[in-house]
């Protein structure tokens, strides 16, 4: 199993910590990548609508490219964000802005219907749930169909400073966490993302696209008809 942990800060916190102790727990033989933010992508979007034209246009392409080459061969994404000003942190958030070309609405892609994905928060107080949701909702556009989550609050400033009985639970939690990852079983593509799908192939199929090149990515992949990257063979990138 390949696994990429995206890490919504530098330093090696609770969040972090969290999510090295899912990926440990995952009883497969795999191949743990990580990425650091901002470390690996110190850049926010500039809204010049480049990319639209084509992934390769976007001024940051070359550093952007490591990163999404590697999620696109992972099986495993991990997410993990402090919480900032009860959101995700503003690195996570920008990685998010610079990705958006991978939403359904515009040029998605075959890989990500099969992905699993988890997303992990901590607080010291409240916060989670919406800076968890700020992932889940582009992991949702990304196409990834199957998406659980862990938040909790820890009540301290960092990993050393949380109450002992507070981790020996939070370990107990990883590790019934990781039980749902640690098989090889192809997720199902549920209801709400293939209506989802069906809308915006509707839409590229009336040119309401960004693009006549997304109409034209659509169609070479067949999706303006009934084929769906979920079960057809195609696959144009």
């Amino acid at each position: 199993m390949k696994i990429v942990l995206m890490h919504g800060q530098n330093h090696k916190g609770s969040t972090y910590h969290i999510g090295r102790m899912i990926a440990d727990e995952i009883d497969m033989e795999k191949e743990v990548t990580e990425f650091f933010l901002p470390k690996d992508l110190n850049h926010f979007c500039l809204g010049c609508y480049k990319c639209i034209e084509g992934d390769e246009n976007c001024p940051f392409y070359e550093e952007k490219k490591i990163i999404m080459d590697a999620v696109e061969a992972a099986d495993l994404l991990i997410f993990t964000t402090p919480t900032y000003c009860l959101r995700a942190s503003a690195p996570m958030k920008s990685f998010i802005d610079l990705t958006f070309t991978y939403w359904i609405s515009h040029r998605p892609r075959k890989c990500m219907y099969s992905k699993k994905a988890i997303v992990v928060s901590t607080a010291a107080g409240r916060g989670v749930k919406a800076a968890i949701k700020d992932i889940t909702t582009a992991l949702f556009y990304w196409g990834v169909p199957y998406v659980k989550t862990y938040g909790v609050a820890v009540q301290a400033m960092n990993w050393e400073m949380i109450d002992m009985k507070k981790k020996v639970k939070i370990q107990k939690d990883a590790t019934r966490l990781a039980k749902k990852f640690s098989n090889n079983k192809r997720p199902s593509v549920g209801i709400k993302m293939r209506f989802m799908f069906k809308m915006m192939a509707g839409m590229q199929a009336a040119g309401f696209g960004s693009s006549q090149m997304e109409k034209e990515y659509w169609e070479k992949n067949g999706w303006l008809g009934k084929k769906r990257p979920w079960k057809d063979e195609i696959n144009v990138v």
